[in-house]
């Protein structure tokens, strides 16, 4: 997904500044291009696909053989011959695994395909976890009147958060919030990360006007209108 352009933020950070003229409410916009590094995902696969070397083995007809037994064997030379067949059966089953395991974290080290082959719920949590960890580092909990609104956005996960602070959550209830994550949904949907977060900003501020109008002469700007974007890890 493309990264926002200064013309995409400053458009974000402008329908924030109008919307939070009727309210006193707070907006914090933040972008992430990513929310985790999903290292644990390579090293999972790479795992996985090493344990079916034997198997590939097998399937590929290959097979344990010991040479000819010959009636003037003793006991101990059979003894040694099939031990040294199973030694090479396990050093080339250990090598064709070493191989899988550093082939298969080489490929899914590589962005896309590690971000394709995590799993959603495990993006969702660092999704989570981020837009969290935004909401405290940002202050949106110290505002006058507890109406700070975070909006998240992780462009590799194509994933939308919204965390709504105390004084919001107990009168406003939470699937008003659906049409803002719809909007949010949609731009990334489309390729279009700017008109979904102005969509959705504008749909949280006629939620903020109307429970928490702003007043005249007592509206002061209490956190940054400018959209915040965090690197890749």
């Amino acid at each position: 997904m493309k990264t926002l352009s200064p013309s995409d933020l400053a458009a974000i950070e402008a329908s924030v500044r109008a919307a939070e003229v009727r309210t006193t409410g707070e907006i914090f916009c933040v972008v992430a291009e990513e929310s985790g590094h999903y290292g644990e995902t390579a090293l999972a696969w790479a795992a996985g696909v090493a344990l079916l070397g034997p198997a590939l083995l097998l399937a590929a007809g290959v097979q344990v053989t010991i040479p000819d037994l010959f009636s003037t064997w003793s006991a101990s030379e059979v003894g040694l011959a099939i031990e040294g067949a199973v030694r090479r059966a396990l050093i080339g089953a250990i090598i064709v695994q070493g191989l899988l395991f550093v082939v298969t974290a080489v490929l899914v080290s590589i962005p896309p395909v590690r971000r394709a082959l995590t799993p959603r719920s495990v993006k969702r949590h660092q999704v989570k976890r981020r837009a969290a960890e935004q909401f405290a580092a940002k202050g949106l909990h110290l505002t006058r009147e507890r109406t700070g609104l975070l909006i998240f956005i992780s462009l590799g996960e194509r994933m939308a958060e919204l965390i709504a602070d105390d004084g919001i959550a107990d009168h406003v209830d939470a699937h008003v919030w659906d049409k803002v994550m719809a909007a949010l949904a949609d731009g990334m949907k489309r390729g279009d990360v700017e008109a979904g977060f102005a969509a959705a900003v504008g749909l949280c501020g006629e939620v903020l006007a109307e429970k928490f109008p702003a007043k005249a002469g007592d509206n002061p700007n209490e956190l940054p209108d400018a959209v915040v974007v965090l690197p890749r890890f």
